[in-house]
């Protein structure tokens, strides 16, 4: 069974990465593994010292479920089995981890469009997941 980490941060290129994989499910003799995965940003400075560690968590899952609802909308309407991940971190390093640790055979993203000064300045999270991992990385426009 092949095994896909969609990396998910609910914006349009997410959207089309759902759409692309639904589009080529059909190639694949057996059915697919789907782990959706969203990464929340840990809070920090005052923030942590005001709220609640469990007020923090629930703010993560609540804003990890709201950013993998589409995606979970599409898979269930086209009947695909998936499982979804919220994980706060380091995105690049947490979409690698997740991959890792589930076993998947390949790590699927969206591009956000930077241009290419951009992008070489600031970095993107797809850039550095590409140097991070030794998995195949398939990059939906």
């Amino acid at each position: 069974m092949l095994r896909f980490l969609i990396a998910v941060d609910g914006s349009e290129a997410s959207s089309r990465m759902i759409d692309h994989l639904l589009k080529k499910n059909a190639w694949y003799k057996e059915p697919i593994e789907v782990h959706l995965l969203n990464v929340q940003h840990p809070l920090h400075g005052d923030v942590t010292t005001f709220v609640d560690k469990g007020q923090i968590q629930h703010y993560h899952h609540d804003e990890g479920i709201k950013a993998l609802a589409a995606a979970r909308a599409k898979l269930d309407a086209a009947g695909v089995r998936y499982v979804f991940h919220i994980g706060v971190g380091e995105p690049a390093q947490m979409i690698d981890h997740y991959a890792r640790e589930k076993k998947c055979d390949q790590i699927v993203m969206g591009s956000r469009g930077l241009g290419s000064m951009t992008s070489l300045v600031l970095g993107s999270v797809t850039t550095k997941v590409m140097h991070l991992t030794d998995l195949p990385v398939l990059i939906v426009k």
